[in-house]
């Protein structure tokens, strides 16, 4: 194996034993750092430290992470203009928070046999907020509902 020691220095291709040795030596231990190298490298270092800083690492990876969170609305296959204009207002408002949003039409009874106005409701919704919102999935039908995704634009 391709051992390293605590200061960075490569110290060459020695067997684990050699290996071994050298780090009980300074009271340090061997640690596999790329296995799937051809020949595996190891590190001499202090273990604990090591994982103490790879878990503040994780932390502070973590920090700097946004959730994704999934807003909602829904509609009907029969509803009114106003009722589409509040539902774009509602819509806007979660784009600006940087959320992603889900639309859906639920197809109650009969309505099964209007899912191209359904379709339809959708594509105009997107047209509507298109300057703030990309598609991000196209208007599908599952089971009885039929759902459109948006994202926010990138360019602000």
């Amino acid at each position: 194996m391709r051992v390293i020691d605590d200061a960075g220095e490569m110290l060459g291709v020695m067997n684990t034993k050699d290996a071994q040795q050298l780090a009980d030596e300074k009271n340090m231990d061997l640690v596999k750092v790329s296995p799937n190298a051809k020949p595996p490298v190891c590190k001499i270092l202090d273990y604990g430290k090591f994982r103490y800083e790879e878990i503040q690492r994780l932390k502070e990876a973590k920090k700097n992470q946004k959730a994704v969170v999934i807003k909602e609305i829904r509609m009907s296959v029969r509803v009114e203009e106003h009722d589409i204009n509040v539902k774009i207002k509602n819509c806007i408002k979660f784009l600006e928070q940087g959320n992603r949003v889900k639309v859906a039409i639920r197809f109650r009874g009969r309505e099964m046999a209007y899912t191209e106005q359904g379709k339809d409701v959708l594509l105009n919704f997107a047209e509507r907020v298109a300057d703030l919102a990309v598609v991000e999935k196209s208007p599908k039908l599952e089971g009885r509902n039929m759902v459109m995704y948006l994202a926010p634009k990138k360019d602000k």
